[in-house]
């Protein structure tokens, strides 16, 4: 059979952990776990050069005190440290399109906890092109691009992984980072509660005249929030949330009248702005799965949950998954235990589910309380607002959420090996 002889050798090959989707999680993990020791095949269907693009398109990330510390331990953060800017303040304000905030804000500043920024805006560009560079340079990872999990069978000692192009990958455990459509999840079975928020939000980037001196902002409007986020420079990404059918229509416009929908949701604070870079839309909804594993199966990020992005905590959610299964994984291998076996993905599970949980509910409460324009809600939110920021001890709580520095935290979240 000459067609599989490219593919014979591989099947006798035995790889540690099979990765469906080589996005952010995807490569972060394959770096962690490769930094423990294990031989990770890295699979995604997009080539490379697509992913490494180096045009600036506006997207970026608002990364946690702690992901940046995961992204240093796996060896990353250097790479991309200059292209960062560190967030030194947030404010949170209430009010309308173009009548400026409600007079109730709150603020939070870095100075009021010990570990320094409370994070660090950076662009996609850097961050995934960073990520590749890592993997690439990693001897225990293998990259196969432009090729996709097709099927995996489960069996006691292992997971047998078929690729799209018929190449079959014998491995222990099988993780999908492949996306909230999670073909992984699919084929084990899991099911997830899911639901659209009616909101669409609108993603880009502008430049302003005036320096944002490294403070976030987070407006909430009648139908959404606005999130103005500081990029190196003068310029900020912008992440605005609207009604579907006002999304869509906003969506078509030309650049020069969507800054003229921007302008009086973003204010003059900054100066004049112009758009700098592409600009793009995506729907929002909940979306959790059931469970985070399966018989040797683990899914990490989207493909586990996806969330509001009203805090923020899509990527830092993902990245806390990247750090808790490679710690669980790490350490089980190391006394000897079959990493597949369904106690320890549970371990795994036990760790993550109440955190997502938490943190599911809290953007779904924070959108439904903010994202509307009822005269009753809007004096309480305002008040709770004024009342949060006048008192430290739970401004600081507030603060040290904000930085991922609460909860159980796994070490590469602390910056330590594991």
């Amino acid at each position: 059979m000459p067609g599989l002889a490219p593919y014979l050798g591989a099947m006798t090959e035995r790889t540690d952990i099979v990765i469906a989707g080589g996005g952010l999680n995807g490569t972060a993990l394959a770096l962690a776990l490769a930094g423990a020791g294990m031989r990770v095949a890295l699979v995604d269907p997009t080539p490379r050069p697509a992913r490494e693009d180096r045009d600036f398109d506006g997207r970026g990330y608002a990364l946690a005190l702690t992901s940046q510390r995961l992204l240093a331990a796996i060896g990353v953060w250097g790479a991309v440290a200059a292209d960062a800017q560190p967030m030194l303040q947030i404010k949170v304000s209430d009010g309308r399109p173009g009548q400026g905030p409600a007079p109730f804000f709150l603020e939070f500043d870095h100075a009021e906890i010990e570990e320094g920024p409370m994070g660090y805006m950076i662009e996609d560009r850097f961050l995934r092109r960073a990520l590749l560079g890592a993997c690439a340079a990693q001897d225990r990872i293998e990259m196969i691009d432009g090729d996709s999990v097709a099927g995996e069978a489960p069996g006691p000692a292992g997971i047998e992984v078929t690729l799209a192009s018929g190449r079959v990958l014998p491995a222990t455990v099988l993780v999908g980072c492949d996306g909230r459509r999670s073909e992984i999840a699919r084929r084990a079975g899991i099911k997830r509660t899911e639901w659209s928020y009616g909101q669409t939000a609108l993603v880009c980037a502008v430049a302003h005249d005036l320096p944002h001196h490294g403070v976030a902002h987070q407006f909430f409007m009648p139908h959404g929030p606005l999130a103005i986020l500081p990029l190196p420079g003068n310029q900020s990404s912008i992440v605005w949330a609207e009604t579907d059918a006002e999304a869509q229509r906003i969506a078509a416009l030309d650049d020069a009248a969507f800054l003229a929908e921007l302008r009086p949701r973003f204010g003059d604070f900054l100066g004049p702005i112009s758009l700098a870079g592409n600009r793009f839309s995506y729907p929002l909804g909940l979306s959790v799965a059931h469970a985070f594993m399966a018989e040797r199966r683990a899914l990490v990020g989207d493909a586990a949950h996806g969330l509001h992005p009203i805090a923020g905590q899509g990527l830092n959610a993902g990245l806390k998954d990247v750090a808790a299964l490679a710690e669980v994984l790490a350490l089980a291998r190391r006394r000897g235990e079959d990493i597949g076996r369904r106690d320890v993905l549970d371990r795994y599970q036990r760790w993550r589910r109440f955190d997502v949980a938490a943190l599911a509910l809290a953007t779904e409460g924070f959108n439904r309380m903010f994202s509307n324009d009822n005269p009753g809600l809007r004096i309480a939110r305002d008040l709770g607002i004024g009342l949060v920021n006048s008192l430290p001890g739970l401004r600081r709580r507030f603060i040290r959420e904000a930085a991922g520095l609460t909860g159980e935290l796994p070490r590469l979240l602390r910056g330590q090996p594991i």
